[in-house]
């Protein structure tokens, strides 16, 4: 029996991949799942805090701006 190999969309990265995806801090990652701020979406598997490549893309695209 051989696991399914997720597509790399579906990749989970830790929260220090994430920040540094995100170009952003672990610490402002953490701020914002604690507070809800921006509603990222995270997994929480044990203790750790787990964040979907996918989900990730989505939240940038949404934040897209045009220019005027």
């Amino acid at each position: 029996m051989s696991i399914p190999v997720p597509d790399s969309k579906d990749r989970l990265l830790s929260r220090p991949e994430a920040a540094e995806w995100l170009g952003l801090s672990p610490y402002t990652l953490n701020e914002w799942a604690s507070t809800g701020r921006y509603g990222l979406r995270y997994y929480r598997i044990g203790r750790k805090c787990m964040y979907r490549l996918s989900d990730l893309q989505a939240f940038v695209a949404a934040r897209a701006v045009q220019p005027l």
